[in-house]
């Protein structure tokens, strides 16, 4: 069959099952079964076969096909309420609870399972559960019954569909609210932020009331790193509503994110003085301590997560993103008991697996620490949609984009303020950052989300970027330099020069060329095998998604090369590479090298950059609070084993 044939096929299922033809359906399944299907038309067909077999009272195959299913897409929201209708039918009450509380979680939008577990709810007296099944079953009764739809279109990643649905909507009732959030929405998980920082804008502004509206726009903010802004929505929001725990809680969130620690450290224990029962915020009190500075207490923090909900797997995995801290026989005990646990989270497991991995690598115990990190990223990966192929096809563009000539020109803004520190996650960027950031002249900030911003902004315009680099005129240009400035102002002090450190800027070198030309840019780059393992056992908090598949990191890591093979050649003294592991061998005389490049005078402070002070958020915050250490080095050996793959492509 062809790919348009299967999608009739499955079109017909889906009619047959409507009206109850259940032979009819179930023999275009086991036709559609037996032919070469994506991994989405599986996902599809496999639902369809589940519900077919329920309906025909064949339980066990309707368990098999949602296992199946579930294995390719461990957040399928509808599998869940499949199973749950299986469980209920075979009277396995507690395990069709579990599974429609998943749904749930997985799909908000599906009001049969809400349902479900209201019954549930008051069969068990819950109040809070109860109120909380009540209030979400009330919205989705209030919306439109196509926004209904698209957002449960949406949740189970039909995104195409759903934007189709929702613009039909809109063009129909201009400036509703709930589809300019829903569309806003999928516009972040198509990665469209521009588009979705605007609809959210608008529906504040036209909407101001509506919380909602106010909470989305803020997470988005912050989201994309905009976190001065992020703050302002969020002290609006809290002027509302100043008794609200969950607004007090982003305000602090957006306050870590400019660096206002103090008051941050100070809502969160406020909010959790009141109501300590909350992990979550436990977990957020613990990131704004480490960030500060004070890894004790933010440990402290971490375990008091733990102890109020054991299978809380942010807490676990916390602890081990510390990257100091050592578990106990009893700490890992107990999370590999919550992992084997039916009621676990998706998250929660995906964070204990990553926990688990750190902990047994810790004791030396390779094959099953390595077992731990490969369950994680795969559960990981499952959630994510990512081709590592239209990634190389994006890098390649940038290089067939930004040519010789182009690069030749110099157009915007002539500051020489942002010194860019790029390359690939646990490269050792940190580590130049802390030493760059201990200068006088340097401010230290974070990794800035600006550049991205703008390169976003820029993919909307009529030729794609990047190549409608090449149509920016001078003043675009300089324009575009001097908003990035306008922008990071807010992480600086009051030095001449700052540190811009988001890895991926790498891939923009071009258009900070055409904005920024007086910039700096240093790469830090990293023995292959070191830089990769590390990335694979790193669960990031956002973005990275190459890192979860050693194949898709060692080709990501070959792409990266080769892009900065491009810009060296385009741009001869623009960039400075820095390797990792020379720092580490001769840290005074790579340190003279940097600050000679960024043009700065040298400065011992540089040497003892432990000992300075200042904001860190990065995974590596309490290893350059540390002197220079080289044990960080080939930690992929005990592994090799299991590397044969990642090795077969960048080598060692």
């Amino acid at each position: 069959m062809t790919s348009q044939d299967i999608q009739q096929h499955i079109q017909s299922v889906k009619l047959a099952l409507q009206r109850s033809q259940l032979t009819q359906a179930n023999a275009s399944i086991q036709q559609l079964l037996s032919q070469q299907l994506t991994q989405a038309q599986q996902v599809d067909v496999l639902y369809l076969a589940a519900v077919a077999s329920r309906l025909t009272g064949q339980h066990q195959e309707a368990r098999s096909h949602i296992d199946t299913l579930l294995s390719l897409r461990p957040d399928h929201g509808r599998a869940y309420q499949e199973l749950a209708y299986n469980y209920e039918a075979l009277n396995q009450s507690q395990d069709a609870a579990t599974a429609f509380f998943n749904a749930t979680h997985f799909n908000p939008a599906l009001v049969s399972s809400w349902k479900k577990l209201l019954v549930i709810y008051q069969h068990h007296n819950d109040k809070a559960a109860q109120q909380l099944a009540e209030s979400q079953l009330a919205y989705l009764h209030s919306l439109p019954s196509p926004i209904l739809g698209a957002y449960d279109l949406m949740y189970e990643k039909q995104l195409s569909t759903a934007e189709q649905v929702c613009r039909r909507f809109l063009s129909q009732h201009k400036h509703h609210p709930e589809a300019m959030m829903l569309l806003a929405e999928i516009g972040v998980q198509l990665k469209v932020y521009s588009d979705a920082e605007f609809l959210l804008e608008s529906c504040c502004e036209l909407y101001p009331e509506n919380e909602r509206a106010g909470a989305a726009y803020q997470g988005l903010l912050s989201k994309l790193g905009k976190f001065p802004k992020a703050v302002e929505v969020a002290r609006r929001r809290l002027a509302n509503a100043p008794n609200n725990n969950a607004i007090k809680g982003s305000l602090a969130h957006a306050l870590v994110g400019v660096g206002q620690l103090d008051e941050a450290i100070d809502i969160y224990h406020s909010v959790l003085e009141e109501n300590p029962d909350r992990p979550s915020m436990w977990v957020s009190l613990g990131h704004a301590l480490k960030a500060k500075g004070d890894t004790n207490d933010a440990i402290v923090a971490y375990e008091t997560a733990a102890k109020h909900n054991k299978s809380f797997g942010d807490a676990y995995w916390s602890l081990a993103n510390t990257k100091t801290y050592t578990f106990s026989d009893e700490m890992l005990a107990q999370m590999e008991l919550q992992l084997q646990a039916s009621n676990t989270q998706l998250e929660d497991a995906i964070h204990l697996c990553f926990a688990l991995g750190k902990g047994f690598e810790d004791r030396a115990q390779a094959s099953k620490s390595f077992e731990y990190y490969c369950r994680g990223n795969s559960l990981k990966k499952r959630t994510l949609p990512f081709d590592i192929a239209r990634t190389e096809a994006a890098l390649e563009a940038q290089a067939e984009a930004c040519d010789e000539a182009l690069m030749n020109e110099f157009s915007g803004c002539d500051a020489p303020d942002p010194i860019f520190i790029v390359g690939l996650p646990r490269a050792g960027s940190t580590l130049l950052e802390q030493i760059l950031a201990s200068h006088s002249m340097v401010d230290g900030t974070m990794e800035l989300h600006d550049i991205l911003s703008i390169a976003s902004s820029l993919s909307n315009k009529k030729k794609a970027y990047p190549y409608n680099l090449a149509d920016l005129t001078d003043e675009e240009c300089i324009a575009l330099g001097e908003q990035y400035l306008s922008q990071t102002q807010a992480y600086r002090q009051n030095a001449p020069f700052f540190i811009d450190k988001m890895p991926n800027n790498f891939v923009h070198i071009g258009l900070i060329k055409r904005i920024l030309p007086n910039a700096k840019i240093i790469d830090a780059r990293r023995n292959p095998m070191d830089c990769c393992f590390s990335g694979f056992k790193q669960l990031f908090g956002e973005g990275q998604e190459f890192s979860y598949s050693l194949t898709d990191i060692g080709r990501y890591y070959r792409a990266y090369e080769k892009l900065m093979d491009h810009w060296h050649a385009v741009l001869p003294d623009f960039i400075l590479t820095v390797q990792h592991e020379d720092v580490l061998h001769d840290l005074e005389g790579q340190v003279r090298h940097i600050l000679a490049f960024c043009g700065l005078p040298f400065e011992p402070e540089c040497l003892s950059f432990y000992q300075t002070k200042r904001v860190i958020k990065t995974p590596s915050s309490e290893q350059v609070r540390q002197p220079i250490y080289k044990t960080g080095m080939q930690q992929w050996k005990p592994f090799e084993a299991y590397l044969e793959d990642l090795k077969a492509i960048v080598g060692e």
